[in-house]
Order: C-alpha cells, then sequence, then structure tokens
C-alpha cells in the first residue's frame, strides 16, 4: 500500500473512531475502529470494527452502525476534507477472538513456556525480593 493512502486509512481510522464514540451508543461494552482498508481511487472504505461482547452484541454493533452510515459518512466529510468522501463498509474485525483462540490452544497443547509467577497462586521470587 502507498504511503498516501496509508496515512488516509489512519486519519480515517482517528476521525471514525472519535465520531462513533460521540455519536452512537451500543449495547456492547467497547467498540472500537481497529482498522481502515480504503480502495487506490478512494471511493470505498472498509472499516474493520473489534466489539467485545458476544456476538450478538458483534452483530447488533455492525448493524448499527451500517444503519447509520450515511451520518457517518457526512461528519466524516466535514472532518476530513477528500475529493470524495468514501462509501463505508463495516466489516467485525475478529482477529482478536482468533489470536485468543490460538494462544488457549497452544496453552492447552503446553507449547507455552511457563514463567515462575505464571500461575495463579503460585509466589513470584522476583516480587518478594
Amino acid at each position: 500500500m502507498k504511503y498516501r493512502l496509508k496515512r488516509v486509512c489512519e486519519v480515517l481510522k482517528r476521525e471514525l473512531g472519535l465520531i462513533i464514540v460521540r455519536e452512537l451508543r451500543f449495547s456492547s461494552p467497547l467498540v472500537t475502529v481497529s482498522d481502515v482498508d480504503i480502495t487506490p481511487d478512494l471511493k470505498q472504505a472498509h472499516v474493520f470494527v473489534s466489539v467485545i461482547g458476544n456476538d450478538a452484541q458483534g452483530r447488533d454493533a455492525i448493524e448499527q452502525l451500517q444503519k447509520n452510515r450515511a451520518m457517518l459518512q457526512h461528519e466524516l466529510s466535514r472532518r476530513v476534507t477528500l475529493k470524495h468522501t468514501p462509501h463505508l463498509n463495516f466489516k467485525l474485525d475478529e482477529s482478536l477472538e482468533r489470536g485468543t483462540r490460538v494462544i488457549s490452544l497452544m496453552d492447552e497443547l503446553g507449547l507455552i513456556p511457563r514463567t515462575p509467577g505464571d500461575e495463579p497462586g503460585e509466589p513470584d521470587d522476583e516480587r518478594h525480593v
């Protein structure tokens, strides 16, 4: 990805995050914009959203974002000066859940090395020095 596109993605991510926090309320405890991917012609933006909560809360958050897409695009056009305001496509970012699942599977298989103090209830010698 070209440097200009990366900068545009970062600006869109930051501004969308601020708009969403200020304008919308969700049933899940935390909804964040984790990444934005924009087409080279700057007309389509794929917004990846991380939702802390259950699957239903994630679906509700994406549904609410899609329902308020026009308002979010309008606010974005007021904050970011581009020739075309990109059409926003919201997608649920499941990378955190996949990463957590991989770590738990590795832990079950014993592939993660243990250090002193990792186990709950196990004293850590370094803390009591």
